[in-house]
């Protein structure tokens, strides 16, 4: 079932997302090549493959049609069906890091079969000595791109690690028979600035926020803000000025939504930084705008959403929120109004968000209780996910998701 591209929030009824369970690219990652692959540690794989598999397992149930979850690593397969699509992939990806020499092996690659180049594009392996690494971070979807009511934000990693993930999920928008309804609806932007999807969050249809961080530039932020007001229903553009460091390298890894007037955040950033928050306004439907400077993010959400906002803190005193935010406690992903998931490991987060109203549930234990029958349509529940593995890769549920339709 391809269902028309649409995300008017961060919290709205989920209807199909797009994940990439790890693969043989993960078991790639070596104590000689993580640093440069972005990782701190090594990934147990199967471990990481089975606590991915019951994340995956809790959103079919949820939504409740086999379509909800996409697959990356299916999608790009189908895409290299045709060679049209295997050549623009090569293109792309010798366009983007034109330091790994790939246009001496343009040839070679783009004589690659699907099968072929499937598999070198996730784990950089292939039948000539051509030398590219493996895609451990494409577990990490939600980097690649974001939809924004029907449109399509497509990324620009920052680091050369990730650059061949962008070049992958241009060339599945662009090719893949399930987007060509969508092909005028793509916002690309240029390769000198940089945009990860990670920094962008949708408030409603008509506000959006962008982290300005260690991996999305002022440059990608205005690109991305004069494209949403000049092309969507996006009338303010909030811009968070995030420090530029590792622990904190997207809006996603500090705040995120766990219903309309309730966000779990790192207290330290949000809470802590004042007049960080820039709003862009639209003044004519034609990408210009005007500027205002909030005194908070809190402020800056409760006036241009008209009601209070609840901040509950990832973790609890001062040493267990760093620990917390580090594995991603502030990184939770909706499945509906009130209904989240997050890592079991971050306890005084659960506990925080216990005294403000939620019930926390295993996930195993949801889906065991829940069985066939009717899922709740209303209150609070906070979903624990066993992820002691793939939180080592340093990103959450929402890091790990890319929505793709919510009602």
């Amino acid at each position: 079932m391809s269902l028309p591209l649409h995300v008017t929030s961060e919290v709205a009824p989920l209807r199909q997302v797009l994940v990439h369970t790890p693969g043989d690219e993960m078991a790639l990652v070596s104590p000689a090549n993580k640093d440069e692959l972005l990782f701190d540690d090594i990934l147990f794989a199967e471990e990481a493959r089975d606590e991915h598999a019951v994340m995956t397992r809790l959103f079919r149930r949820v939504v409740g049609h086999h379509d909800a979850v996409l697959q990356l690593s299916d999608l790009v397969r189908e895409t290299f069906e045709t060679e049209e699509a295997r050549a623009s992939y090569v293109q792309e990806l010798t366009d983007l890091l034109p330091e790994r020499n790939f246009e001496a092996y343009r040839a070679e690659l783009a004589g690659l079969g699907q099968e072929e180049l499937h598999r070198f594009a996730l784990t950089g392996q292939a039948p000539f000595p051509v030398s590219a690494h493996p895609l451990p971070n494409l577990l990490f979807t939600r980097d690649l791109a974001a939809v924004v009511g029907g449109h399509v934000v497509l990324s620009t990693a920052a680091r050369a690690a990730r650059r061949p993930e962008s070049a992958l999920i241009r060339t599945v928008f662009r090719h893949h028979p399930r987007f060509a309804s969508f092909r005028d609806a793509l916002i690309e932007l240029d390769d000198e600035v940089s945009f990860e999807g990670g920094d962008l969050l949708v408030v409603s249809e008509k506000v959006v926020l962008i982290g300005q961080s260690e991996r999305t530039s002022l440059g990608g932020v205005v690109g991305v803000a004069r494209a949403l007001l000049a092309q969507t229903a996006v009338e303010h553009v909030v811009i968070v000025n995030l420090p530029k460091q590792r622990s904190c390298m997207h809006l996603d890894t500090v705040f995120t939504f766990a219903n309309e007037s309730t966000c779990v955040v790192y207290p330290p950033i949000i809470e802590g930084y004042h007049e960080n928050v820039y709003e862009l306004r639209s003044l004519d439907g034609d990408g210009t705008f005007q500027m205002h400077v909030h005194a908070s993010l809190k402020s800056a959400l409760e006036t241009l959403l008209g009601h209070e906002m609840t901040f509950i803190p990832c973790g609890g005193d001062p040493v267990s929120q760093q620990r917390e935010q580090w594995t991603d406690g502030a990184n939770l992903f909706a499945l509906r109004p009130g209904l989240v998931v997050g890592y079991t490991r971050n306890r005084e987060t659960y506990a925080q968000m216990r005294e403000h109203g939620f019930h926390v549930v295993g996930a195993e234990d949801f889906l065991q209780f829940y069985g066939d029958g009717d899922l709740p349509s209303d209150g609070k529940i906070a979903i624990s996910l066993e992820g002691n593995e793939l939180s080592r890769g340093r990103g959450g549920p929402r890091c790990m998701t890319m929505p793709l339709v919510r009602e």
